[in-house]
């Protein structure tokens, strides 16, 4: 972690009367905004910052990104559109930041990723009140007796701690992961087997909670989710508050990642009055008061234990010592989500519905193909952690009021020019049914020779407004009896009602492919 010692105190000195009154030479006067980016565990502890802002005459934006995110924005040419950084873990800033933009980065809040059950799931596995460990977990898989919901580790920290966490447990040494280490079959084949039983995935944690929820909703009684231990307090107080079956957390006794909260102020020229005002905001959060309320919300403090707030009848208690594993260096880091990405990970089976309407031609059409040759390249993919492996497999399936055709492949780089070619041999022209299409997608995932290998997903890009077909189609999805989320991408004049509807209907969501086709596809690689 780079800090800078004494940082914030020099600051404060420097500018201590300009904090007060804004008014001391150097210090030209408050940011009028501040822009914050976000992990999206943080949500609930933003009324915090924001009563801290207003008291200040401060307006404050939380830009809610995932970790990959974060980082891309600090690895770009042109400067990040965002002041300060609080991602869930500073490796992604040292993976990153290539630049050094980012400057006293502190930790504010610690939580460590582990793995919640649902108790009746728990108590059948024999579980309650027990040590669990990684081989545990590994043998309930193996017996087809345990599935669950996790993120994306190359898009979300919360995922990547969970999956580096396996592979610590996989090695079972207490050292740093090297990357040597990465190269043995036997660690590579515990790994492959704890993420096979991932059911469902995402971009970020809060989401992935969400869905989880959804799930209750719905009557999908997922069997549980890792994530954070304080994400998981706050979805067991809405379980409790909807009258549901509360989770049981398991802390891996072979020991877990956590995620430190790190605050850190963006160096891009905005003077000594915004870089006051972060060292203020981060003193503030530091604070012996604030760090008690940051505990309440179910969040470890920077420094210490928390005292009281456990709840045994979930297994839950902050305040218990939990073996954390080390972190490996940047680089080996870098290695490990490659390997997870390209070959780790439960293979993606996805069918992508592509809108060739008449009203994407021109502009639409060209965003549209350079959009797919991105993320079915693997060398252009593989910058963003976000490229296809070998196992795999994609379907895609061009339309208009009608599907034009079908072409299916593997991830395989050398699938790659055939499956652009199919997406480059298409004009623009006719209307639009994307519900048509979203049923032939179904068909073509019913139809993949050992589909239970895969994780599902449609992936349906629309321009236009389609005639509503939507009950037909949502009449297949339950006779399916599958759980396939339909993502949207939206572009040019979208009907995102419709899009939405769908997303909703089927535990997914909507991306925005306004502004960037290439980026909204790279998103929703992290969900599927």
């Amino acid at each position: 972690m780079r800090r800078r010692p004494g940082f914030a105190v020099r600051l404060a000195a420097g500018c201590l009367a300009a904090l007060a009154a804004w008014a001391l030479v150097g210090c030209s006067g408050p940011p009028v905004a501040v822009t914050i980016a976000s992990g999206s565990e943080n949500r609930t502890l933003e009324p915090i910052v924001q009563d801290f802002c207003r008291a200040r005459g401060v307006t404050c934006r939380f830009d809610y990104q995932g970790s990959l995110d974060i980082g891309l924005a600090l690895a770009a040419a042109a400067p990040p559109a965002f002041d300060i950084v609080w991602p869930a873990n500073a490796i992604w800033i040292d993976l990153f930041d290539r630049k050094k933009q980012v400057r006293d980065l502190t930790p504010i809040v610690r939580s460590p990723v582990i793995l919640g059950l649902r108790r009746s799931k728990a108590e059948a596995l024999g579980w309650i009140g027990r040590p669990v460990s990684t081989g545990d977990i590994v043998e309930a898989v193996r017996a087809k007796r345990l599935t669950y919901l996790a993120s994306s580790a190359t898009q979300s920290n919360s995922g990547a701690g969970a999956y580096i966490a396996m592979l610590s447990a996989a090695l079972g040494h207490p050292d740093a992961i090297t990357r040597a280490d990465l190269d043995r079959p036997g660690v590579q084949d515990t790994v492959r087997t704890l993420l096979a039983a991932t059911v469902r995935t995402a971009g970020s944690s809060a989401w992935l909670a969400d869905l989880y929820l959804k799930g209750v909703e719905g009557g999908t009684a997922y069997d549980g989710m890792w994530n954070y231990e304080a994400v998981l307090a706050e979805t067991n107080a809405e379980l409790a508050r909807r009258g549901a079956e509360p989770l049981y957390a398991i802390y891996p006794s072979d020991g877990v990642a956590a995620a430190n909260s790190p605050l850190g102020y963006v160096e891009r020229g905005q003077g000594e009055a915004a870089r006051a005002f972060f060292a203020a905001l981060q003193s503030h959060l530091l604070s012996p008061e604030v760090q008690a309320r940051l505990v309440a919300l179910g969040r470890r403090p920077a420094l210490g234990e928390a005292k009281g707030g456990a709840d045994p009848s979930w297994n839950y208690d902050p305040g218990r010592l939990v073996p954390l594993i080390r972190m490996p260096e940047p680089e080996v880091v870098r290695a490990a989500l490659e390997l997870y990405q390209g070959a780790l990970r439960r293979p993606s089976l996805t069918a992508y519905c592509l809108d060739f309407s008449g009203s994407m031609g021109g502009a639409g059409e060209t965003a549209l193909k350079a959009a797919m040759r991105f993320i079915l390249s693997h060398d252009e993919a593989a910058r963003v952690l976000v490229q296809n492996g070998r196992d795999d497999r994609i379907v895609l399936l061009p339309f208009d009021g009608r599907v034009r055709g079908v072409t299916r492949g593997s991830g395989a780089p050398e699938d790659a020019a055939a499956l652009v070619a199919a997406v480059d041999a298409n004009t623009a022209g006719g209307g639009t049914n994307i519900y048509a299409c979203a049923e032939a997608a179904l068909r073509e995932i019913r139809a993949t020779p050992e589909r239970e290998r895969y994780l599902p997903a449609v992936v349906l890009m629309t321009d236009g407004r389609s005639e509503n077909y939507a009950r037909q189609f949502l009449d297949a999805w339950r006779a399916e009896g599958g759980d396939v989320p339909v993502f949207g991408v939206t572009f040019g004049d979208a009907d995102k009602g419709q899009l939405d509807a769908l997303a909703e209907a089927t535990r997914a969501r909507v991306f925005d492919g306004r502004t960037s086709l290439t980026e909204a596809f790279r998103a929703v690689r992290g969900y599927n």
